[in-house]
């Protein structure tokens, strides 16, 4: 039997960093330069369909919350919120990042609702069956016209299934393709917009970042963002 992701996240806590690096080393950089070019990708789909500083943004499976100050600072964020279904993760983002909000995911509906959702490679530790009713809660969070930046790792890119391999808790998540995951949010009842991938070169200079930017429609990064919309 597949083990819970709470219950697997909980075992995981303790050495999640350790964990994570363990992967990650192969590229040649750490999880912060991961985490803000995520962000301030997202950022730059925001500023083209006109969402600015937003209120309020839901970080989805926010884990350790380590991506919290970077959605506050690189979005402007009125309040970051993150939930999670690891008590012990949770409790991790609490102590370190304080002034941030987070909770579990079951209290969602509570929170009520957000400008813009985030998540990064959540929703290949959800269990197929579980995915559609995750993606709805979070579509129900949003405002109308609230934005989702969808973030998972591409399995396609031969590198990303070999850092997953030396990753612990991700050796046996099951990947969405980027049509899956499109599909996934039309479900949801949400309107994609497109996909952009990204880190087709992990580590580099400025200039660099901005040529992948340029490429980022062609399905080769080992990462991928789905950027979807709620009806207006």
């Amino acid at each position: 039997m597949t083990e819970r992701p709470e219950a697997e996240f909980d075992t995981y806590a303790a050495a999640y960093d350790a964990d994570l690096d363990a992967g990650l080393r192969l590229t040649g950089a750490g999880k912060e330069h991961y985490a803000t070019e995520r962000v301030r990708f997202l950022r730059a789909r925001l500023d083209a369909v006109g969402i600015r500083r937003p209120a309020r943004v839901l970080d989805f499976g926010c884990g350790d919350g380590d991506a919290a100050p970077i959605l506050r600072d690189e979005l402007g964020a009125g309040e970051v919120v993150g939930v999670d279904v690891s008590d012990a993760m949770l409790s991790r983002a609490r102590q370190q990042h304080g002034w941030a909000r987070f909770a579990t995911i079951a209290e969602l509906p509570a929170l009520g609702h957000f400008d813009v959702a985030h998540c990064n490679g959540v929703f290949h530790h959800i269990p197929r069956a579980e995915r559609l009713d995750a993606a709805r809660a979070v579509a129900r969070a949003l405002i109308p016209g609230g934005a989702w930046g969808f973030w998972e790792n591409h399995p396609w890119n031969p590198g990303t299934r070999l850092v997953m391999a030396r990753v612990r808790f991700d050796r046996h998540a099951d990947m969405l393709s980027p049509p899956a995951s499109r599909a996934l949010l039309r479900a949801a009842g949400l309107t994609t917009l497109r996909t952009d991938h990204l880190f087709i070169l992990p580590v580099g200079s400025a200039a660099v970042r901005r040529l992948e930017r340029f490429v980022s429609r062609l399905p080769i990064g080992g990462q991928y963002m789905v950027f979807a919309r709620t009806p207006a």
